[in-house]
Parts: structure tokens; C-alpha cells; sequence
């Protein structure tokens, strides 16, 4: 009976099937499976034909229905082992197999395929080009060294006429996937000693399958990481019936040895743009917690309520054994310190919210005829007060304030803290406090606490970059500081919330234990390059407070469709093409909830909302965290799209009046420094939002265009 594996390919050609082709695909692969090596050549309904002129001798088609045929590389070395790679039309099928060759990367032992035909055409018009050109972007990396990265003869030779990036990229569609990830690192000036750590000897497997150069068997053991291995029937319906959430819990060789080290002497960072498998990282390395120690404790944390409910679901889908899941707490942090306050304090003071909060400092701010905004009240008090913990007066007058454009003299700090005392007090006299006052009271009385009963063994933080100094410090204090006490996950390009940290100030250290991911696996590239441009270069501290972040190496290895971006006269109009865009994605076969549609106010959802009900289809709202059987369009805010993922995307409402919103930018004139960080926190406000999308972007707006859009 033939075995039966699925290429990377075929996952990206199947999840954009329409139902009745996947149905068709299910019964071929279940017939596939119960037939013998000869009955596949024999049976008339499958129909396993050779690919006339194929580059590959081993290239083979299968009917799926009558209009669409699998791909399929069959062995040819005496093993049953066959690999699906794609679905497509039948008249493109052949086409699509005849063109391509799948080859054995020396370096790596991977399966790996390339447009050989391409390669072929281009290379000899591209060589003549070379000969002229001032400089060629491989020139200084012998044949040699590149042969020793798996760089083979045809690659080598169109490599030596990239003349830049651009050029290379160009190339990223035909070259084999190992080959051109090198080149990648080689072209951002990664040194060939860091590219054969991070990358080849990543992806080639610790202990090989065997010889690949001449089995297909071996090689598709020796490629676990871009292929599936289907063993049964079972498990065969299993894999295609399972939802595209199931998929978010697959690692990457880079992402493996990064969440299934032994372990960390202390306290551990990870980083990566939108999309790199940070969260992914950081649902593996609960489970290597869990499974190292029978005993220990996880706090498994984030920012908001629903990132939080996303990180239950999806560890519930990597990990099966309720008595692991039992040992594992599963929040915000302000949830967490209020549970810590509750338990060793009996009670919790009432939490304001952030409107009660500005209306309070306005009522301070008239009562005392201060010159400064509540908004500015309000900052100080979070961003050097909370931030640094400070109690006295005397303190405050001595605290620097890192990241604050306005200077103050000593009468003016006395003014201001007249204000936070009396801000302080009017709280207290309630029975009220901010959330971030909370986490310092849940930091104090931890510090006094059985951690046995009230901490954890490690802590696993996600989305990182939003979090602030006082919440930094009860998440310090939860865990006894030691190896693996903290594993932490973020990407400052993300931060969507005002805060500035210095982690090494708050006793966490890190140093030598980072790493950065580069590579997304969510969205094509085309979606990638286009949203990038929102940032539009703006310098980003990284998590730590260390120094400038970047996105340097930062790519992804799909490719699709560029980003639909539009304008309408009014917001009406607006609204009537966002709902078409959905009901086309919809008609397309895509399920209505792997499409989400965002804007900045919930008002403008509001009206997206009725129109879709009246067209009769479902919609929920994100913040109601509907669960993955949940039918209908997700709707969401741009804040509320943080961490999640969908097929396709609206991202409407973008216009000058909500992109930035002018409530939540500092005038300048108030704080320079303060206003430069929020028009950047909108940016990424924006860029978070679209790289949600994996495959289709529809960017919308109406009347006058947002500023930060790239194209408009």
C-alpha cells in the first residue's frame, strides 16, 4: 500500500479550494490510499498519467474532479512513498508539472524543487547583462563557499548575474526554497559562517533519514519541515479536515531549536516581525516546560483579553493531555495581578478605566489651574511615576524622564506632584485604582509571599512590546529568578500601546539568550513589502529598551496578489464596497470566518455590520472572542486584530481623520518627544492591521486618505 505526503504546496494551493474540489480531493487521496502501486496505475478513476515532456520523469497527475487534476511526484526507486505538490485546473496542470524538477539540496538533505525551466531561459540574457554591470551582488562569496551552503551548478550559475536584491528577488519564485533563503541572509550581509548556522544547519535534520540523493522516501523523511507524511486513513481525513488554526501550531526548524532548548540559564527573548512564529515559539516552549517537569507550573501571559483567548485555543490544539493543560494559567497580566491582589488581600479595589482616568486628571488639572493637558497629567504619571516607582517628592524632583520632551524645573515638579498626590489620594478615598496600580500593589505583596502557592515555576510572555514597567515587575516577581524563568516574545514593530521599558532596570537580563526570527510564514510577500511602507523607517526602540530595532532581513517566501487599495467619495459608498469585497471572497469559496474586516471605530463596524446581515451573511464581533465552530466575517477594531490571522482582510476606514486619531496624539507643542512616539504607535496601529491578511489585503477609505498608506 503506497504511502501517501503533502508537500507545503499543496497546503497553500487547498486552503484556497472551493468546497466541492476539496471534497473531490478528499476522495482521491482516500481512494490513493487503498489502492496498491499497481492498482494506482491500473484504476481508471484516478487516472495517475505522466507528465509529457516533464523535467522531472517522475512528475504524474491524478483526477480530482473534472475539471481540476492533482500533481503528484512518484517514486521511482522501489519505495511506495508519493508526494502530492499542488492542485490546479487541468489545463494548467501539466503546464505546471513539466516545468518543474525536484532535486536533494546537498547541504541541507532536502527535497527541494525549482522552476528549472525559467531558469534556464533567463539566465543566458541575464549573463550578458552581468558582463556589463559595475558590481554583482555575489561577487565577493567564492563558488566554493556557496557550493558548501547547497547552492548548486544551474543556481550558481544565474546567481553569478544577480547585480542587486531586487534582482534577487525576482528569482524567489524559481529558485529552489533552501538555495534562496541563503542567498537572502548572503545579500543582507549575513557572514557565510552565520548563514550555514542559522539556516543550513537548521534545516538539515540532526540524525538523516539516510542517503537522499537517490530515494524519494528518504528525502521526504529528510524535509519534515515542508512536507506531511500520512501513515493511515485515519489520520489522512483527520489532516484535511482539520481547520487552518490547526496549522498555527507548526514549527520551522529555526523556530524549533529556539522553543525546544533544553534549557535557558536565566531569562529568554525572542523577536521577529508580524507573522515570524513568535507566538507559535512561544505555545512550544509551554510545552517543552510541561513535559520536562511533571510538577512545574506555567503562567502563560499577554496583553489583551483577546490575545489571551487566541493562546488557550491554540494550546488546546498542541496540547491534548488535560493534566498538562491543568498546570498551565492562561491570562492577562492585569488579570493576574488582580487574582493576586483578591488572594492575599481579600479584596480588590474598583478599576478605573482609561476615560475615568483622563476625566479625573481634567478635574485636577481645573481644580489646581495647571498648565499642562490631562493627557500630559496622565503620561507623566504612568511614564516616570508608575515606570520608576516612585513615592516621595524628593524622588520625583531626582527621576529622570527618559522619553519626555518637555523639561521641567524644581517648581514645576512641585506642581506636578501636588497634582499626582492629589490624583493619588481622590482614588484611594474611593476604593479605586488603575490597572497599572494594581500590578504594583500585586508586585509588593508578592514580594512577601509563599511563591509555592501564589507564583509559578516559568513564566512565557507573548506579545511583549505593550506591556509596561509595573507590569514587567509582577511578572518578575511570579517566577524565582533562575534558568528558564522568563521566556519572552514581541516585536517592538507592533507596539500599539504607550510603553517604555528597560528590562535589564527591572531585573531581567537577557543578554545572550535572544533571538531573532525573520522569516513570515503568514502573509505573501507582496502584502509584506506593501505594509512595511506604513512604518515608513521610523527608528523603533527594541523590547528591552537596549537600543534601534529593525526589520533587516525580514522577508517572507509566498508570493500572491499585491494589496487592493482604494478610495470613495463618501463613507456610505465605502461601506457598499467593503461589503461586495467580502461577498466576493465568500464566492470564491472562502469561508466567512477566515475574513475579517477592521477599522479604527466601532462605528463605522456598526454600518459594515447591518449591511452583511442584510446580505445574508453572518458577522461577529472579535471582542465577543467567538470561538473557531463560530460561523460569520469577523469584525474588529484595528487594536482588537492584534495576534490573529486570516485569509483575507479589509482594513477599511482608513483616512486622515481616523489614521492618525487626533485624540491620541500629543500635540507637539505640548511634548515633542511625546508626540513623535504616538504618531509612530498609529503607524504600527495600521501596519499590525493589515499583516493580519495571508493572502488578499483590501485597503479602503473615504474622502481624504490616511497619511501613513503607502500608495493612495
Amino acid at each position: 500500500m503506497p504511502q501517501l505526503a503533502f508537500a507545503n504546496s499543496f497546503w497553500e494551493s487547498y486552503d484556497a479550494l472551493e468546497k466541492p474540489v476539496k471534497a473531490g480531493v478528499r476522495k482521491a487521496m482516500a481512494k490513493f490510499q487503498q489502492l496498491s502501486v499497481a492498482g494506482l496505475q491500473a484504476d481508471k478513476g484516478l487516472h495517475l498519467e505522466s507528465v509529457t515532456n516533464a523535467r522531472d520523469p517522475r512528475m504524474r497527475t491524478i483526477r480530482i474532479t473534472d475539471f481540476w487534476r492533482g500533481v503528484v511526484l512518484a517514486p521511482d526507486d522501489g519505495s511506495q512513498t508519493f508526494l502530492l505538490l499542488n492542485v490546479v485546473p487541468h489545463d494548467e496542470a501539466y503546464g505546471w508539472a513539466a516545468k518543474r524538477l525536484y532535486t536533494v539540496n546537498s547541504a541541507t538533505q532536502a527535497l527541494e524543487v525549482r522552476n528549472v525551466v525559467a531558469i534556464e531561459q533567463l539566465t543566458p540574457a541575464l549573463e550578458k547583462a552581468a558582463a556589463e554591470a559595475p558590481s554583482l551582488l555575489f561577487a565577493r562569496h567564492s563558488d566554493t563557499v556557496l557550493r558548501d551552503l547547497g547552492v548548486d551548478d544551474q543556481v550558481l550559475r544565474a546567481v553569478r548575474t544577480i547585480i542587486d536584491k531586487p534582482q534577487l528577488e525576482a528569482f524567489g519564485s524559481l529558485f529552489p526554497e533552501d538555495q534562496f533563503e541563503v542567498l537572502q541572509f548572503l545579500a543582507e550581509g549575513f557572514s557565510p559562517q552565520e548563514v550555514y548556522r542559522d539556516v543550513v544547519a537548521e534545516r538539515r535534520p540532526a540524525v538523516p533519514a539516510g542517503d537522499a540523493s537517490g530515494s524519494l522516501a528518504i528525502a521526504i523523511a529528510n524535509t519534515s519541515s515542508r512536507i506531511t507524511l500520512v501513515t493511515g486513513p485515519g489520520e489522512l481525513a483527520e489532516i484535511l479536515d482539520k481547520p487552518f488554526a490547526a496549522w498555527r501550531i507548526f514549527l520551522h526548524p529555526t523556530q524549533r531549536r529556539v522553543a525546544y532548548r533544553p534549557s535557558y540559564n536565566g531569562s529568554a527573548q525572542v523577536t521577529g516581525g508580524p507573522g515570524t512564529g513568535k507566538t507559535v515559539v512561544a505555545l512550544h516552549r509551554v510545552k517543552h516546560l510541561l513535559t520536562r517537569s511533571p510538577h512545574c507550573r506555567v503562567l502563560l501571559t499577554t496583553y489583551t483579553t483577546a490575545l489571551a483567548g487566541a493562546l488557550r485555543e491554540n494550546l488546546a490544539l498542541l496540547i491534548d493531555n488535560e493534566e498538562q493543560l491543568a498546570r498551565v494559567e492562561v491570562t492577562t497580566v492585569n488579570a493576574y495581578a488582580y487574582r493576586t491582589v483578591q488572594k492575599l488581600a481579600g479584596r480588590v479595589p474598583y478599576i478605573v478605566d482609561d476615560t475615568d482616568e483622563r476625566h479625573l486628571w481634567r478635574r485636577i488639572r481645573q481644580r489646581l489651574n495647571l498648565p499642562w493637558t490631562e493627557q500630559f497629567l496622565e503620561q507623566e504619571f504612568r511614564h516616570v511615576v508608575l515606570a520608576q516607582r516612585i513615592v516621595t517628592k524628593g524622588e520625583y524632583q531626582k527621576a529622570e524622564r527618559r522619553g519626555r520632551g518637555t523639561p521641567l524645573g524644581p517648581r514645576q515638579r512641585d506642581q506636578l506632584w501636588e497634582a499626582i498626590e492629589t490624583f493619588q489620594l481622590e482614588l484611594r478615598t474611593a476604593g479605586k485604582c488603575t490597572h497599572l496600580q494594581l500590578c504594583a500593589e500585586a508586585t509588593r505583596l508578592l514580594g512577601g509571599a509563599d511563591l509555592t502557592a501564589h507564583g509559578f515555576d516559568h513564566v512565557v510572555v507573548d506579545e511583549a512590546q505593550d506591556l509596561h514597567p509595573a507590569q514587567w515587575r509582577v511578572l518578575r516577581a511570579a517566577v524565582l529568578e533562575g534558568p528558564d524563568d522568563l521566556f519572552i516574545t514581541g516585536d517592538p514593530h507592533q507596539r500599539i500601546y504607550d510603553s517604555r521599558v528597560s528590562l535589564g532596570s527591572l531585573g531581567i537580563a537577557v543578554a545572550g539568550r535572544s533571538a531573532r526570527l525573520r522569516i513570515n510564514y503568514r502573509s505573501t510577500a507582496e502584502i509584506l513589502t506593501w505594509s512595511t511602507k506604513i512604518i515608513d523607517g521610523s527608528p523603533i526602540e527594541d523590547i528591552g529598551g537596549g537600543g534601534p530595532d529593525s526589520l533587516t532581513g525580514y522577508r517572507s517566501l509566498l508570493h500572491g496578489k499585491q494589496p487592493h487599495t482604494t478610495g470613495y467619495p463618501n463613507e456610505q459608498t465605502e461601506v457598499t464596497a467593503v461589503v461586495a469585497q467580502v461577498m466576493g471572497w465568500v464566492s470564491q469559496g472562502v469561508r466567512a470566518d477566515e475574513i475579517a474586516v477592521c477599522a479604527r471605530f466601532n462605528l463605522f463596524l456598526d454600518k459594515v455590520g447591518e449591511r452583511l446581515a442584510a446580505a445574508g451573511i453572518a458577522a461577529v464581533r472579535v471582542k465577543d472572542q467567538p470561538g473557531p465552530g463560530v460561523e460569520g466575517v469577523r469584525l474588529a477594531s484595528m487594536h482588537a486584530m492584534k495576534g490573529l490571522e486570516f485569509r483575507c482582510v479589509a482594513v477599511a476606514g482608513v483616512t486622515a481623520r481616523a489614521v492618525p486619531f487626533e485624540k491620541e496624539v500629543t500635540p507637539q507643542d505640548v511634548d515633542r518627544l511625546q508626540h513623535e512616539s504616538d504618531i509612530l504607535r498609529q503607524r504600527c496601529l495600521l501596519f499590525v492591521a493589515c499583516t493580519r491578511a495571508r493572502e488578499a489585503l483590501h485597503v479602503s477609505w473615504n474622502g481624504t486618505a490616511s497619511p501613513f498608506l503607502p500608495v493612495h
